[in-house]
């Protein structure tokens, strides 16, 4: 008796975003009620042999279910951690390759640096880079290395306005999976001028048009674009059946009875199109069944999250009491039983790939001890009734003695206070705690020339975007190493920068309007991003270097070391 035709395509979908270099697990405290008491256990959660042991799982089960498997990356593995301070996409590329992906999207933060470290990785992964809104059809000839070139990557075709696709083929029918990143690229990265992104949901809609025109009804899309904006896309294309999100770090599924904050439950179903996303770092995992009819509707979808948690957890006996501990087992069984929560041990293979290749270089610089405070360094975005930032300052100052030193003849710096991510407190200082912790996002530092006149509209910008809420956030605030100003944060928009005066051969003066100054700041605040639009005033011939913040300021230290040790502090408008 013959077997009757199947109708039904079955796949099962791992997926994972904003990984953020975050290799090795962290360590998180969560908030439990048992029997109406308040626990705050520290549990290990994540990392990547512990999401390649669950995915092995997850694929075994598929196949034994004649399930599809795919693992799919939403965008985001660069920066984060000291892991990528040091080592860049090469260790996302190795560590990516051995999870087993079967396709990633671009996030924002593969451009902090521009194309060229995009073109590295994308040289070294051995899955797809879906990169369906990125234009390289103007790509300029005379670069040593085109992203144009390069096969992994699947970019915008100019010629048909869609985004290049690739297909998995389940049992006798295909899947289509095509990838999309923020269209705004430029505003909040640092792609090259000669590639461009072109509108997301135009993409989108040509995409599904083209994909369809080739008989393919079921259809994937790969995210960096956001929730909200996933919730736009899916309202207004029709035909996508699975978005897999990212950049938002969204976490879908109840874990409130966890303490760890979520949204909407998994899989939110917006028109017939089901939205994913799975959270951030490495600490979650999200995998999804879905069942498609011969016409490509879904006719069944299931799934959630996991929060990847290690055998043990930990209790403060100092923050309970005696009977806590005696419940421990009872409060541990109690937390493995949570319906997102999985035990999950990990794989050998991956652990000792992280262990010998990359932990090593990671330990000697944790352990390496740039010098000693004496007191804490204190850092706020926005100055409050105890000062402003200590931080920042120093960070503005620490750029332009380096630029200095490779020869640019700088007057000022500027760095936006959301770049600084920490205050430092007293005792030995590391490089992973610069590199690690209180820099961690790998931006180039650039120099730029502009007029004396544009200088108090640089700092209004940035500080009417920080203070405004319909700004983008108070991490724009400025601060500055060779310019001071008064700051009047109760006057009037536009108003609150007075007595501007920047250090000339050591005096303090007046900016001359029609005089040319010499500024370094970040690449990132270069842009013109976040209120410092004025800066794209600047003269024509402005550099970005290959120094990194971090790298700025750790050389700082070492060129100063008993400042430090005395712990000098500089005020905030110095």
């Amino acid at each position: 008796m013959k077997s009757m035709p199947k109708t039904v395509t079955q796949i099962r979908i791992a997926h994972i975003n904003d990984t953020h270099s975050y290799f090795e697990p962290s360590t998180v405290q969560l908030e439990l009620n048992i029997d109406n008491r308040q626990y705050t256990p520290y549990v290990s959660v994540g990392g990547f042999a512990r999401i390649k042991s669950r995915t092995e799982q997850l694929k075994h089960q598929a196949w034994v279910d004649k399930r599809a498997f795919m693992f799919l990356h939403a965008g985001d593995c660069f920066q984060g951690t000291l892991y990528f301070s040091l080592f860049k996409g090469k260790a996302n590329s190795d560590l990516l390759n051995r999870l087993g992906l079967t396709a990633m999207t671009l996030g924002n933060h593969e451009l902090d640096m521009g194309n060229q470290p995009v073109f590295d990785f994308a040289n070294q992964i051995n899955f797809p880079l879906l990169c369906g809104n990125w234009d390289l059809s103007n790509e300029a000839v005379h670069k040593v290395h085109r992203l144009s070139s390069t096969n992994s990557l699947k970019p915008y075709n100019n010629a048909t306005g869609t985004a290049c696709w690739i297909t998995q083929t389940v049992d006798d029918t295909q899947v289509a999976i095509f990838g999309l990143s923020i269209d705004k690229m430029s505003e909040i990265a640092n792609p090259d001028p000669d590639t461009g992104f072109i509108n997301a949901i135009d993409t989108a809609r040509n995409t599904v048009d083209e994909i369809k025109q080739a008989g393919i009804n079921k259809i994937i899309l790969l995210s960096h674009l956001g929730y909200d904006t996933d919730h736009e896309l899916a309202n207004t294309v029709s035909g996508i059946s699975v978005i897999v999100g990212g950049h938002s770090h969204v976490l879908q599924g109840d874990f409130n009875d966890l303490g760890i904050k979520s949204k909407d439950e998994y899989g939110k179903r917006v028109g017939d199109t089901y939205i994913v996303q799975a959270g951030m770092h490495a600490q979650t995992l999200g995998h999804c069944d879905i069942d498609f009819d011969e016409q490509g509707r879904v006719v069944a979808f299931s799934g959630k999250n996991e929060l990847l948690v290690g055998r043990r957890l930990c209790i403060d006996a100092s923050m309970t009491d005696a009977k806590c501990i005696q419940h421990y087992d009872y409060i541990s069984k109690r937390l493995f039983e949570h319906h997102n929560v999985v035990r999950c041990i990990k794989d050998q293979h991956i652990q000792q790939h992280i262990n010998s290749v990359y932990r090593p270089t990671v330990h000697a610089l944790q352990t390496t001890i740039l010098g000693h405070l004496a007191d804490g360094l204190r850092h706020v975005r926005i100055p409050d009734e105890q000062g402003g930032s200590e931080l920042c300052p120093m960070v503005a100052e620490s750029f332009l003695e380096a630029m200095r030193g490779i020869g640019h003849e700088v007057d000022f710096a500027i760095h936006n206070a959301g770049g600084v991510r920490c205050s430092l407190n007293s005792g030995p200082l590391s490089h992973a705690d610069i590199a690690g912790k209180l820099l961690p996002f790998a931006v180039p530092i650039g120099v730029y020339r502009i007029k004396g006149q544009y200088l108090a509209d640089i700092l209004e910008g940035a500080i009417d975007n920080a203070l405004d809420v319909q700004g983008t956030g108070s991490g724009s605030f400025p601060y500055c190493h060779n310019l001071k100003y008064t700051l009047d944060l109760n006057a009037p928009k536009g108003s609150r920068v007075a007595e501007l005066q920047i250090l000339e051969r050591g005096t303090w003066r007046k900016p001359q309007s029609d005089k040319i100054y010499c500024g370094t700041s970040s690449a990132y605040t270069m842009k013109g991003k976040e209120g410092y639009g004025a800066i794209l005033y600047s003269e024509p011939d402005s550099v970005v270097t290959e120094m990194t913040m971090a790298e700025c300021f750790i050389q700082m230290i070492a060129e100063q070391p008993l400042r430090f040790e005395s712990q000098i502090k500089l005020g905030h408008n110095r």
